[in-house]
């Protein structure tokens, strides 16, 4: 579940994390303020938190600042988990790894992985 001020970025991510690990993979997009501005909405976020749990959990991944407060106030102990990865390439494991049928933990701890990768040697 993807959380950024803006609802372009959130869904353009979600897409590109779909595209990669799968159209069936459960990734949500949760961007901006309910009348469309720049910010975050706890509304938000809850409504996409409920349309991606199936039961298994959820990870949280926001893009910075108050999009980390909003979510850390549905934080649920292994069942709406926030991560402290990079945005899009958290995203990203986060999401192949869910495809592959990993659990909670699994996919929290792929989307950490991704902080050390590097793009140049």
């Amino acid at each position: 579940m993807l959380i950024s001020h803006s609802a372009g970025l959130a869904a353009e991510a979600a897409a590109l994390a779909r595209g990669i690990a799968g159209s069936e993979v459960p990734v949500a997009a949760a961007g901006g303020t309910e009348d469309g501005g720049l910010g975050t909405s706890v509304d938000l976020i809850e409504r996409a938190v409920a349309a991606v749990d199936q039961g298994d959990g959820v990870l949280l991944i926001p893009d910075l600042g108050s999009s980390v407060l909003t979510a850390r106030l549905l934080e649920q102990p292994g069942a709406v988990v926030l991560a402290d990865v990079p945005f899009v390439e958290g995203a990203i494991a986060a999401a192949v790894t869910a495809g592959a049928g990993a659990g909670l933990a699994e996919v929290l701890a792929a989307a950490e992985e991704a902080r050390a990768y590097r793009k140049l040697q």
